[in-house]
């Protein structure tokens, strides 16, 4: 059954931002900028808890892309060889030979180490002890691919006295797309507090300025740009075709949290905003599974790990909450 949420108007006067006069353009910001407060984040926290190591996953994709060059960054900030990031290529069941081409490519390019496990092996055998097929493309088979890589990480990161290095967007923890126990957990996360859409022009951003000093870098993050956002654990996947395109989500995101705007309000200004760019339909239906994740996908929010916070707001327990078993709600 729904409830009505509240004046989530309100939110504006809590952030401290002035009256809304309505829609603008979502998360708008310089990626320089923004890039820097992820570097300083990250160099203060490593500073304040005295570790010289940290370990990234690194998949091929935006998040994690650019992730390794926030690190890259905060390191030479504080002076500590690039030897002591640590990443990880961990293929597994539906990865591709572009992204882990790419994945490879950019940590060479960078001068950063970079070992590839494979999460095959041990996750057949762990399908074998649970009873799984290991063939059924189901919720398990995903989930414990993201568990299992995250487990190497940790390990890893114990291994080296180092701290696992986060690498999910804040559009990914607002919808819930991230595997509670896996890809959910990190000791500090760079990305949390920064949408899909600015990572990918941060990391736009990043390629043409690396162009200079590392041809090899900023080649693989061109192509890290271009390439279909997946999570790659089945083959084939493609994010935006199962929830919708990212740049509609995080215009609902922005306009829902900041202008405190209902389902209704959003649908009339995302037709505005997105005049021919996008179908009644597909922003209706997007609309639809950008509320329902939102409320029903809390739970993650609500215990995740610290992060960097860029704009005026960010989705954890410390800046913005809600109760976890809310449900559905009508606004």
């Amino acid at each position: 059954m729904e409830r009505e949420y509240g004046s989530l108007a309100k939110h504006r006067a809590f952030l401290g931002l002035p009256p809304a006069d309505g829609p603008v353009e979502p998360f708008a910001c310089r990626p320089g900028d923004v890039f820097a407060k992820q570097v300083a984040g990250l160099a203060k926290r490593l500073k304040a808890i005295d570790c010289k190591k940290t370990v990234v996953g690194v998949s091929g994709g935006l998040d994690s892309a650019l992730a390794l060059a926030v690190a890259a960054a905060a390191f030479d900030r504080l002076r500590l060889p690039r030897e002591n990031i640590l990443a990880f290529t961990m293929p597994g069941f539906g990865t591709t030979k572009r992204t882990k081409s790419n994945a490879t490519l950019l940590c060479e390019g960078l001068g950063i180490p970079v070992e590839t496990i494979s999460i095959v092996p041990a996750c057949r055998r762990h399908f074998k002890d649970i009873g799984h097929d290991g063939r059924t493309p189901d919720v398990t088979f995903e989930n414990a691919q993201a568990r299992m890589r995250t487990l190497i990480l940790m390990d890893k990161a114990n291994m080296n006295g180092a701290i696992v290095l986060g690498t999910g967007d804040m559009s990914e923890i607002a919808l819930g797309w991230c595997t509670f126990g896996g890809d959910h957990l990190a000791m500090f996360a760079v990305n949390n507090g920064i949408p899909k859409t600015v990572v990918r022009k941060v990391c736009s951003w990043w390629a043409r300025r690396a162009a200079a000093k590392s041809a090899r870098a900023a080649e693989a993050m061109r192509d890290i740009v271009a390439t279909p956002v997946s999570p790659e654990l089945v083959k084939g996947q493609k994010t935006e075709k199962t929830i919708g395109p990212y740049e509609l989500h995080d215009f609902f995101l922005w306009n829902f949290i900041v202008n405190g705007m209902g389902s209704k309000d959003l649908e009339a200004a995302a037709l505005r905003y997105f005049a021919g760019r996008y179908a009644k339909e597909e922003i209706a239906a997007t609309l639809s599974i950008f509320m329902r994740r939102f409320f029903t996908q809390a739970f993650k929010r609500n215990c995740q790990c610290d992060g960097v916070k860029v704009f005026p707001f960010e989705l954890s327990p410390r800046d913005w909450w809600i109760p976890s078993d809310l449900g559905p709600v009508r606004i």
